[in-house]
């Protein structure tokens, strides 16, 4: 990314930060729905019932808990592929 000119840097960069956004906004609307579902029953009162409101912050907190340990996987793995990328290319220079 360094030998790209500051324009294409720039574009790359607000890209990269509106799919973040739109990831975001998808996980978030995958919490609300999953927990909604598989929380709130009962529709005779705007307000949550204390069961309902109980499910649904733990809900939320396994959601969150396990979606931060996924993006630690996928940091992990993309991390020893890049290690393993490195070690490929600096094997092949050495053949020539």
């Amino acid at each position: 990314m360094a030998d790209l000119p500051e324009e294409h840097k720039a574009s790359f960069l607000q890209q990269l930060e509106h799919m973040q956004v739109r990831d975001s906004l998808r996980l978030y609307n995958a919490l609300v729905e999953r927990c909604f579902k598989d929380c709130v029953s009962d529709f005779r009162s705007k307000n949550l019932a204390k069961d309902e409101e109980k499910c649904v912050q733990k809900c939320c907190e396994k959601f969150m808990n396990v979606s931060a340990r996924t993006g630690m996987r996928f940091q992990e793995f993309f991390t020893e592929m890049e290690k393993q990328a490195a070690e490929a290319a600096k094997q092949a220079s050495k053949k020539r």
